[in-house]
């Protein structure tokens, strides 16, 4: 399968733009997982899932197709980065304890990835995957990212972006699900932190890419106008969506051809 690569030629703004997951994910992750040796962060980008891992993991295997991505990530002892794809990984077998994708599942290769996942998850080993949803502010900032998001760039967001919007529940998740509680991912920013996010959006460069022009253009003044003024810091949530599933898949079709 061709990578798709969205990101690398962001890859700074990416690192620095993108809101942090919240330590409770974490947190119920690692009480919920059964041993805590080894956890592999699935296409990582520049690594903020993996430091999420980190502190209740004795080590954190974080790969991405993309080189330059990994290059933005910061630093640990205790992480490994490489670039590898996802349904090939070189992770041996029957060795992880938990796997994660946060938002990028839907751009993997799903029925090979999970071929992966079936192979170097430990017995009761756990996947979790999950994306995160529209952000929140406020009335007035709300209804201007909205418009940026459906009207403006809508028509270029990638095909694979509807999973997102379906809160990945259209996914293909051949596993033994587990219930998960609801989590929010907050940020505090400024005008020039919303903005810095809202450039690392796939449909925002491909957008500027086609036609030669910033399309946060066709928004900055409106934005301004809302935010004012542009210093202050306002918080911004974002819902998330997981799925946590066991290695045992459930009966049927695709179940069936993963250990086929």
């Amino acid at each position: 399968m061709k990578f798709k690569d969205h990101f690398s030629s962001r890859a700074g703004d990416y690192a620095e733009f993108r809101p942090v997951y919240p330590q409770a994910l974490f947190e119920f992750l690692a009480n919920t997982a059964k041993s805590h040796n080894l956890a592999w962060d699935c296409a990582t980008g520049s690594g903020q899932a993996a430091r999420g891992l980190v502190k209740y993991f004795d080590r954190v295997i974080a790969t991405d197709m993309s080189a330059e991505q990994l290059r933005n990530a910061v630093p640990h002892a205790r992480i490994s980065y490489f670039v590898a794809a996802a349904e090939n990984s070189n992770i041996p077998s029957r060795s992880v304890d938990l796997i994660t994708v946060a938002q990028a599942l839907h751009w993997l290769n799903f029925e090979s990835f999970f071929q992966e996942v079936c192979r170097v998850l430990k017995s009761g080993g756990l996947i979790a995957v999950w994306c995160y949803g529209p952000m929140q502010v406020n009335a007035a900032v709300d209804l201007i990212v909205r418009h940026y998001y459906k009207n403006i760039v809508g028509s270029f967001w990638p095909p694979e972006r509807r999973y997102i919007d379906e809160k990945y529940q259209t996914v293909p998740f051949p596993f033994v699900e587990l219930p998960a509680p609801e989590f929010i991912m907050r940020a505090e920013w400024n005008l020039n932190e919303l903005i810095g996010y809202l450039r690392t959006w796939s449909a925002t460069q491909r957008y500027q890419d086609k036609n030669a022009q910033d399309p946060l253009d066709l928004i900055r003044g409106k934005l301004a106008e809302a935010w004012s003024p542009a210093e202050q810091r306002l918080t911004i949530q974002w819902p998330v969506y997981l799925r946590l599933g066991t290695v045992t898949p459930l009966p049927g079709k695709q179940a069936r051809k993963i250990n086929a």
